[in-house]
């Protein structure tokens, strides 16, 4: 079965390739190649303002540069975020960016009475793919992989995607050719399989 897949490319810089961008451009010709309808909006490309106020994310306008990203969510059946592990959390252009996307009215509706709201995205399934410095066993087991766990449960999971799956690719620096080229070829076939 084909799917929707939304790319959301999270490293924030945009001006050099890193492994990131292999990374999710692997995993898109593998979608490509089996049929999957695929869109990929680098978010470092993007115009994303910082929020400042409570009231600004409840009842602000979304920008207009983040319009397109928003239906592009709204369009997915798998959305798949790439992004670099920095200070042991997700990047703050990919929280802002989550944050000025993931509004009430599209993201989740409040609801009187139930303080969890009415989750707008259900239906939808998602992929973490997160690059580090240290082993991914370090950071699964020591740090118990806090931020991924955190954004995958109180952002993700909160608006309705399910199942939220991750794929964490540690030692980055230090690793050889050989083994991205094996996380490469895992990327693409995840692709291949809209997973």
């Amino acid at each position: 079965m084909t799917q929707r897949i939304l790319i959301l490319q999270g490293h924030p810089d945009r001006h050099i390739p890193h492994y990131c961008h292999a990374l999710a451009d692997r995993y898109r010709q593998g979608a490509e190649a089996s049929g999957h309808e695929v869109r990929l909006i680098e978010i470092a490309a993007l115009d994303v303002p910082l929020l400042e106020s409570q009231r600004a994310w409840q009842d602000g306008e979304l920008p207009a540069s983040l319009k397109e990203a928003q239906d592009a969510i709204r369009w997915c059946q798998h959305l798949v975020l790439v992004f670099p592990l920095w200070l042991g959390d997700i990047p703050a252009l990919v929280k802002a960016f989550l944050e000025q996307v993931m509004r009430p009215g599209f993201a989740f509706e409040f609801v009187e009475g139930n303080p969890l709201g009415k989750k707008g995205l259900t239906g939808r399934s998602a992929r973490i793919v997160v690059t580090m410095g240290m082993p991914a066993l370090v950071y699964r087991h020591l740090y118990r992989a806090h931020s991924v766990k955190s954004l995958e449960r109180n952002i993700l999971g909160f608006v309705g995607f399910s199942p939220v799956r991750e794929t964490l690719v540690g030692s980055v620096e230090g690793t050889s050719d050989a083994a991205r080229e094996k996380w490469l070829n895992r990327l693409g076939k995840l692709g291949a399989k809209g997973e």
